[in-house]
């Protein structure tokens, strides 16, 4: 089996068909799909060379009305949906400060 080295620290993964439902929906004028527009405000870039990976998927299953599903892959455990026309500056500053400490569960 041969390895390839990336150097990814986490990847975001973005409902592809959430996306397609919306038409875009971000954005200046509301055309832009998340991942781009994750892709360029992070300056990320594409490919494996990139700091964090912004992936679009297949359905995740959850389909939100007016919104998109996203799961930072850093935080499985929490995945997030962005309504239609979100504050996407506020987004990627989340994802840019990392995945919140997990809450512990006490009993």
């Amino acid at each position: 089996m041969k390895q390839v080295p990336s150097a990814w620290q986490g990847a975001i993964l973005v409902c592809g068909k959430c996306s397609k439902k919306l038409d875009g929906g971000f954005g200046k004028k509301g055309r832009t799909p998340l991942a781009k527009l994750l892709r360029k405000i992070l300056g990320v870039g594409k490919g494996r060379k990139a700091t964090l990976g912004v992936v679009e998927t297949r359905c995740l299953g959850l389909c939100p009305r007016n919104a998109v599903a996203m799961i930072d892959g850093r935080a499985p455990g929490t995945w997030l949906v962005v309504p239609k026309d979100a504050d996407v500056a506020e987004l990627t500053a989340r994802l840019a400060a990392g995945p919140a400490p997990a809450a512990r569960n006490q009993t």
